[in-house]
């Protein structure tokens, strides 16, 4: 297998979807893309109702499929009001953060005319030189303001721009991938692990290759705001395994070259033997991978369980550093997550409650 082609091809296709906008609730115009993206490698997608998107990438076992879902929507803001000074102030979709959202530049969608207009976000009264309070001042959204890249001074002046209360507020991802291999971006959670699935879907497409079981991929929507897996699992699906960013912090063991393997987050524990599952695979195939409890995070995986579905889960993903900030990881997490994907759905699987005797996972040994 010629891995080099397929995480290269992973990271481009990671960077063409960085760049577009996609905060929750807005994500048509990505979703499309990826639509696209599925159809040109020979699949046939479909659109969900919510807006995801589904595909089945085959598998001779449909009664004991896997799901492998990551999200396209990210973080972002919606205008609350238009001040008037002619500022704008946001509130936040997602956890979007004012602490490190601050003095970023971003595009403010209309909704209607098509038109985009510029601005950065800025504390109010910004100026050191001007505001004593500059370094006292708490950073929220209540705060700070989008200053427009407009001449516009007052309410009145912006609302002839079209600009209105719900227009969807995008951040620039400032995307770069360094000579070293460091991918660093807004929104790699998770649009990373959307590249990831992509590139995944390619190799079995040109490597000709049928997992034992049968695979679906769901790009979801909605996940930053709680509800982006709770629906569209296919009949027949008795595994959902998110493929999102994997935590790197305090008190954690991932770094951003490894896959991480999640044995539990605020939810409460992935399956015991999904996890086990995916421990073994990763050991065997000798991957760099760390195993680690998330403090604070929920996937699509809790989710579908919430919402009722009586599935497995699983966690996986690159690892991520300063997530919800200006996220950093590295192709070596990138390969290292493709490697488990490929190992796990395609060697391995969890033992089936239909044939508890005769588990189809092999030894560690």
């Amino acid at each position: 297998m010629k891995t080099k082609k397929y995480v290269e091809y992973m990271v481009e296709e990671t960077k063409k979807i960085l760049a577009i906008d996609s905060p929750s609730g807005y994500t048509a115009d990505v979703a499309d893309y990826v639509m696209k993206a599925y159809q040109k490698l020979g699949y046939e997608p479909k659109l969900t109702t919510k807006g995801g998107v589904l595909v089945a990438l085959g598998g001779k076992d449909k009664k004991n499929a896997v799901m492998l879902e990551a999200h396209i929507d990210t973080l972002g803001a919606m205008v609350a009001e238009i001040k008037s000074n002619g500022r704008l102030r946001v509130t936040p979709v997602g956890g979007m953060n004012a602490n490190n959202a601050e003095a970023e530049n971003c595009r403010i969608h209309t909704r209607f005319g098509e038109k985009v207009y510029e601005g950065t976000l800025q504390l109010a009264n910004a100026s050191i030189h001007v505001n004593g309070d500059y370094n006292d001042k708490k950073r929220t959204f209540d705060e700070t303001e989008i200053v427009l890249d407009e001449k516009v001074h007052s309410r009145e002046d912006v609302e002839a721009l079209g600009i209105m209360t719900g227009d969807i507020v995008c951040f620039d991802p400032r995307t770069t991938v360094t000579e070293s291999g460091y991918i660093k971006s807004r929104f790699l959670d998770d649009k990373l692990s959307v590249g990831i699935l992509l590139g995944y879907a390619r190799y079995l497409k040109e490597e000709n290759v049928t997992p034992e079981r049968m695979i679906y991929q769901h790009i979801t929507v909605f996940e930053e705001v709680g509800h982006g897996g709770a629906a569209s699992i296919p009949e027949g699906v008795t595994e959902v395994i998110s493929v999102d960013m994997g935590c790197v912090g305090d008190g954690l063991a991932c770094e951003e070259t490894q896959v991480s393997i999640c044995a539990k987050d605020s939810h409460g524990p992935y399956h015991y033997d999904v996890v086990t599952g995916l421990i073994a695979a990763a050991k065997r195939e000798e991957l760099d991978f760390a195993v680690d409890v998330y403090p604070h995070y929920g996937s699509d995986a809790d989710v579908a369980l919430t919402a009722g579905y009586d599935v497995r889960h699983g966690l996986i993903g690159a690892g991520v550093y300063a997530s919800h900030g200006y996220e950093r990881s590295h192709v070596d997490g990138v390969k290292n997550t493709f490697k488990l994907l490929c190992a796990y759905c395609l060697l391995y699987t969890s033992p089936s409650p239909r044939d508890r005797q005769k588990s189809r996972m092999p030894s560690s040994a």
